[in-house]
C-alpha cells in the first residue's frame, strides 16, 4: 500500500460546477441541467487539511464497503477511530485498510469480502491507527 500526501489542488483551490439537484443514474430530467454553483473538491473533501491524507488501495478485501483495487481513499488522522469504523492502519508494520471492532476488551480488523477471516489483535501484535477512511475515489477508466 502507498501513502500520498496531498497539498491542495491549486493556490485558492479549483472550483467545479456543481448541480444541486440528484442526478439520476436512468434517463436525463430535463429540469437537471443548469449549475448553481461551483465548489472545491479539496474544500469539499477538506483535503487542505494538514491531517488528511490519500493512500491507493491494493487488493479486494474492503470490496463488500464499496472500496475496490485501485481505489484512493481520503483518510483523516485527526479523528479518534470507533467502533467500525473503516481504517487505515499499522498491524505489526503491516499496512491494512480494514473495518474496526471493538467489544469487551477484544480488537479485531475485518475484512469486507468473505474470502479473508478477521483478524484479532492479541498481546503482542502492534497495532497503530494511522487514520479513518471518511471517502474514497474511483478511476471507473480502470476499473
Amino acid at each position: 500500500m502507498s501513502v500520498t500526501i496531498l497539498g491542495p489542488l491549486a493556490e485558492k483551490g479549483a472550483k467545479l460546477p456543481y448541480l444541486s439537484s440528484l442526478v439520476a443514474a436512468g434517463f436525463p430530467s430535463p429540469a437537471a441541467d443548469h449549475i448553481e454553483k461551483h465548489i472545491s473538491l479539496d474544500e469539499l473533501f477538506d483535503i487542505r487539511a494538514p491531517h488528511v491524507y490519500l493512500v491507493k488501495i491494493e487488493g479486494d478485501s474492503m470490496q463488500g464497503a464499496g472500496i475496490y483495487n485501485g481505489d484512493l481513499v481520503i483518510v483523516d488522522r485527526s479523528l479518534y477511530a470507533e467502533h467500525d469504523d473503516i481504517v487505515v492502519a499499522s498491524l505489526n508494520s503491516e499496512p491494512v485498510c480494514k473495518r474496526l471492532h471493538m467489544r469487551d476488551g477484544a480488537v479485531v480488523l475485518k475484512s469486507e469480502n468473505s474470502k479473508y477471516p478477521p483478524r484479532h489483535v492479541l498481546e503482542g501484535d502492534d497495532l497503530i491507527i494511522w487514520g479513518v477512511v471518511k471517502y474514497s475515489v474511483r478511476d471507473h477508466d480502470n476499473a
